[in-house]
Formats: structure tokens, C-alpha cells, sequence
């Protein structure tokens, strides 16, 4: 009875560590994490980081952070903070063209043409909704390409601002784990 209690604690015990094995060792394509970095924004003088949870093959979602460091961007834009859903149509998972929803919180320059006061602020904090499309492509160590683009408007303020439309670009890497 011991020898047989003994080969079947020894029998799962191999299956457990070969099924800690196969998670490790998951396909990149099907991982649920991903990471990134606008190198096209660190060029023209700002930093974006971006995260995005895949949902399933088609769909995932994800939050970009955008801040200005050079003062020529900064005249313009300050930081965005942006949520979005992509819905994927390629062939591979969370892979190829997508289409993008995107809700932007951004701090832009306001119209200086109607605010002459010096003590005034000279940003405005708006809240802007819009759509993109790109591509994505994914090695089979798990590094990502992407690039994409998106155009909004902003809802609230936009006759304060400089902008009424608000645009969201990138040519990305980054990693899916």
C-alpha cells in the first residue's frame, strides 16, 4: 500500500513540474502583456509608454502616457493620458491591422487670442474621444512592432484651446510577455 501511495505521489508530482514547464516556456503570440515605447516621440522630444492587456485573439485594450521634456513640443502639449480598445484583424493573435477607440485626457496650449490676461493659465485640461487604426507585428521571442494612428476632438473646452482636434501617432517597440 505504501509503494503504491509512494508511485502515485511520485507519478503527479512529474506531472506538475512538467505542467510548471510548458507555462514557462509559453508561445509569445499567445501571451496577454504587453509593453511599449513611441520611439518616434523620443525623436521629436517627448517620452510615450503604453500597456495593453489582450483580451482574446481580436481584441485588447490598453493606456498610453504621454509627456513632453523639449520646450518646442511643450508649447503645445503637456502630457495625455490615454485609454483605448484595438480590435485586431490579422491572422496571428492580437496581430496585424487594427482599429482603434481611444479616450484622450490632455493639457494643451490655450487660444492666446482670447485670453489676454497674464495671471491667467495659459493651458487648458480637456477630455477628447476618437479613433485610429495601424499595424502590429510580433516576433517569436515575444518583441513587438507597431505602428498607428488616431485623430480625436476635444469635448469640452476645445473653444479655449488651441485644438479642436487632437492627434496620436507612433511608430512602437515594445514586448509581450
Amino acid at each position: 500500500m505504501k509503494k503504491s501511495a509512494l508511485a502515485a505521489l511520485l507519478f503527479c508530482s512529474i506531472f506538475t513540474l512538467s505542467g510548471q514547464e510548458s507555462q514557462t516556456n509559453e508561445d509569445p503570440y499567445l501571451a496577454k502583456h504587453e509593453v511599449k515605447l513611441n520611439a518616434l516621440m523620443l525623436v521629436v522630444g517627448a517620452v510615450e509608454v503604453g500597456y495593453e492587456y489582450l483580451l482574446n485573439d481580436e481584441s485588447g485594450v490598453g493606456i498610453s502616457a504621454f509627456v513632453a521634456y523639449d520646450e518646442e513640443i511643450k508649447d503645445n502639449i503637456q502630457y495625455y493620458i490615454s485609454p483605448y480598445y484595438r480590435y485586431y484583424f490579422g491572422k496571428k493573435y492580437a496581430g496585424g491591422f487594427f482599429l482603434e477607440g481611444f479616450a484622450m485626457l490632455n493639457n494643451s496650449e490655450r487660444d492666446l487670442d482670447i485670453f489676454f490676461d497674464d495671471d491667467e493659465d495659459n493651458w487648458v485640461t480637456d477630455l477628447a474621444l476618437g479613433i485610429g487604426l495601424g499595424g502590429k507585428w510580433i516576433t517569436k521571442k515575444g518583441f513587438v512592432g507597431e505602428i498607428n494612428y488616431g485623430i480625436g476632438r476635444n469635448l469640452f473646452k476645445a473653444d479655449e484651446s488651441e485644438f479642436d482636434f487632437i492627434g496620436k501617432f507612433g511608430i512602437s517597440i515594445g514586448y509581450r510577455f
